[in-house]
């Protein structure tokens, strides 16, 4: 049996020539994946790139329609860790056989969280409950009663429904409930997405914490580099279905050797100074099945050669444990882009003002809040306490801060899905009704009717704009997705049903992660930045 370079152990999870196949063709080609106990491996890519695919097709839970073959082996657990009771010390599972062994699988040797615990956690039962199904015998609430202190709850949680508890205990009940079985893997598929920043990192420390005293095998799913860089061992770099690159983290995110890998990490922003252009990698990820016999980044690649579109590369070493697939892996270094893109934006100005030229001239403005104030029926603190706010023309507001300090509040009383106690809401300019201003929901699921196709969903919105349906292709290519695109893309495609009716001032809470604003009296959000 191998070991994993990353720990010197033999590995807990084994996957050989992964291919997960729908209908239109291949999603995942070809993916081999070995994981230790105590080892952390980061999946990352450009959503399209195959990753929850790859994750789905580990747990037995691809959709209707969709298969997997390959090989999946899961050793002999550790003396210390085997139940006789929980079926044999190892699997070796054919990813391709009809029903198979999932039972032995799922919860007891590989548990799954997701991003979103309302996806895991059923809203119509009780936490404890739920956390008990993969608990046998007696002693079940003192169990569930251990592992909500393991994950720090308290002990009445069990008693609550999901809908009674913040995002970050969601989420623990959630771990909780992934742990009851004792799995040896945890795939954790963006665990923190959807939580303010001091709860992502306490849910981060505690998977970590976990991980640690259970000895588990930990595979990370994550968009973000700075997370990959900091929580895992090893790094695994999807494009359109393929590995294109994997190795020790360090090694791959600082000397990257596939021009994909470099460009995904330049596009990772600086945090001590503002950019005059974003870094962005031109062209979106092309659908898996529709790549032939040539490198899958090649439309996108500023180094492409005739070579490059005759054949797709092969995954080799390019270092000690360090493999891209790629036929000039000299031309990914540095990861950084030219020193010209990566100066100050020397556009910045002072508040409310705008850069024409040589001359700072004030913009118009938008929007005033003005004392606005919120306080829901049974809670003893403002959700709202004289907040106020003033967005100019071509001006980004950013409105940060734990969850429940009142961010979404202020987001939908702008809106008019929220009516403010108090304080006055002023609109500038000539634009009227939903043209003033629209709102882009975190979660697509929320924001998009599940019964309707994207495009039909877009004509809607453009209907009520009094704009023809026509425009729909438009509208996703506005938010860089084809048209070919009206039937997919949930994420990117709310952010155009907000641009069905374009308004001057859109208000996002927080697409990727959440945000908020202060609940101290007479607060001002300010942004820096002017475009």
């Amino acid at each position: 049996m191998t070991t994993s370079t990353a720990t010197g152990r033999a590995p807990l999870l084994a996957v050989r020539d992964l291919r997960v196949t729908s209908a239109a063709g291949a999603v995942v080609a070809g993916l081999g994946l070995t994981v230790a106990p105590g080892e952390t491996v980061a999946i990352v890519g450009e959503s399209g790139s195959g990753k929850s695919m790859t994750v789905k097709a580990l747990t037995g839970l691809l959709p209707e329609g969709v298969r997997a073959t390959g090989r999946m082996d899961l050793p002999a657990r550790d003396p210390g860790r085997a139940d006789p009771e929980r079926g044999p010390a190892g699997l070796e599972i054919d990813l391709a056989a009809p029903g198979g062994a999932w039972r032995e699988v799922r919860g007891s040797r590989i548990a799954l969280l997701l991003q979103d615990p309302f996806t895991s956690l059923s809203p119509v039962h009780r936490c404890g409950e739920q956390i008990g199904w993969a608990i046998s015998g007696a002693g079940r609430g003192e169990r569930v009663a251990r592992l909500l202190a393991e994950v720090g709850l308290p002990a009445e949680v069990a008693g609550k429904y999901p809908f009674q508890l913040s995002g970050g205990m969601r989420q623990r009940v959630a771990i909780a409930a992934g742990l009851a079985a004792d799995p040896d893997l945890l795939i954790a598929d963006e665990p923190t997405t959807a939580l303010d920043v001091t709860t992502q990192h306490e849910v981060l420390e505690l998977i970590a914490r976990l991980q640690r005293e259970r000895d588990m095998g930990l595979i990370l799913i994550t968009h973000d580099l700075r997370l990959a860089r900091s929580r895992a061992d090893r790094v695994m770099v999807m494009y359109a279905g393929r590995l294109i690159e994997e190795g020790p983290t360090a090694r791959v995110l600082d000397a990257p050797a596939h021009p994909y890998t470099a460009r995904l990490a330049a596009c990772d922003p600086p945090l001590t100074h503002r950019l005059a252009v974003l870094p962005t990698i031109p062209g979106s990820v092309p659908r898996p099945w529709s790549v032939g016999a040539e490198c899958a980044f090649a439309e996108r690649c500023a180094f492409v050669t005739d070579a490059c579109r005759t054949a797709e590369p092969l995954l080799v070493e390019v270092a000690d444990d360090h493999r891209a697939a790629c036929l000039r892996a000299e031309t990914a270094v540095p990861p950084v882009p030219a020193a010209a893109a990566d100066a100050p934006d020397p556009r910045v100005t002072g508040p409310g003002e705008t850069r024409d030229g040589d001359a700072a001239t004030a913009a118009p403005l938008l929007l005033s809040v003005e004392g606005a104030a919120k306080r829901f029926p049974g809670s003893a603190v403002p959700a709202l306490d004289g907040v106020d706010l003033e967005i100019a023309a071509g001006e980004a507001v950013a409105v940060v801060g734990e969850s429940g300090s009142g961010k979404t509040t202020l987001a939908r009383c702008v809106v008019g899905l929220e009516q403010a106690d108090a304080g006055r809401i002023t609109f500038h300019g000539s634009a009227t009704g939903a043209r003033r201003v629209q709102i882009v929901f975190q979660d697509p699921y929320s924001a998009l009717n599940p019964g309707l196709t994207i495009g039909t969903s877009l004509a809607e919105a453009l209907r009520a704009a009094g704009r023809p349906k026509s425009e729909v292709g438009e509208l996703l290519e506005l938010v860089g997705l084809p048209a070919a695109y009206a039937r997919a893309g949930r994420g990117r495609c709310r952010a155009a049903n907000a641009s069905g009716s374009p308004s001057p001032a859109p208000s996002r809470p927080a697409p990727t992660c959440s945000s908020a604003t202060s609940r101290s009296p007479r607060s001002t959000c300010r942004s820096r930045r002017r475009s």
